[in-house]
């Protein structure tokens, strides 16, 4: 009777993290689109998104602690409840950098160069990662978690080519060279979120193997 309690409450802990990871997915959209659409209502929905998320982080603190109080887990559920405390607070800080690419929306608010550069093909493969990572958690799916790993070399590689587009516009237009700043800074903090998805399915594989190797 117990178990069958205690199995709930883990397939509770699921569907809380999946909440979670839909939220970090809304924070990220929304920021990329008030970047590219230049629409800062979008910004603010960003901003109002990352508290929910940090609020979904206590929330799942706290159901993890009384797992861990209440329960008598094995090896496997402790691994299971210790991986999903260290992904909500990767979960956390993707949500804080979703909000920091928000608020640095303003700031260029009106520039168009945004389009002359591979953003958005950043933004939708750390989204992308985000997402794999908390699905191969849920589904306990290693081959899945692996190739979030190894995603993280295609989020690094447009960081670069960003970086790259970047400073080719600031030698031909250094009028805009701080809105250039900014959306380098973007590009970094989207490089970080790839980090944080990463970390999650390195987490994941964690769970599931007892082993942590890092990526």
């Amino acid at each position: 009777m117990m178990r069958s309690k205690f199995d709930e409450q883990l397939e509770y802990l699921n569907v809380e993290l999946i909440k979670m990871g839909a939220l970090c997915e809304e924070a990220i959209s929304s920021a990329i689109k008030a970047l590219l659409d230049d629409d800062q209502e979008m910004s603010r929905k960003a901003q109002d998104t990352d508290r929910e998320i940090d609020q979904k982080e206590r929330d799942i603190e706290s159901l993890c602690l009384k797992l861990l109080l209440q329960q008598q887990p094995v090896a496997r559920d402790l691994r299971v409840i210790s991986s999903a405390l260290k992904m909500i607070s990767d979960m956390e800080r993707i949500g804080d950098q979703a909000s920091d690419i928000a608020e640095i929306t303003a700031f260029i608010s009106g520039n168009e160069v945004q389009s002359r550069i591979h953003i958005r093909d950043m933004a939708l493969a750390a989204i992308n990662m985000v997402t794999e990572s908390i699905d191969s958690f849920v589904r306990k799916d290693m081959s899945l978690a692996q190739n979030v790993i190894q995603s993280d070399d295609t989020v690094d590689a447009l960081f670069l080519k960003v970086k790259e587009e970047l400073i080719s516009l600031i030698k031909g237009d250094n009028g805009s060279a701080e809105a250039y700043m900014d959306l380098l800074m973007i590009a970094k903090y989207l490089e970080r979120i790839g980090d944080h998805a990463t970390n999650i399915a390195e987490w994941v594989l964690f769970s599931i193997t007892g082993k942590h190797v890092e990526g």
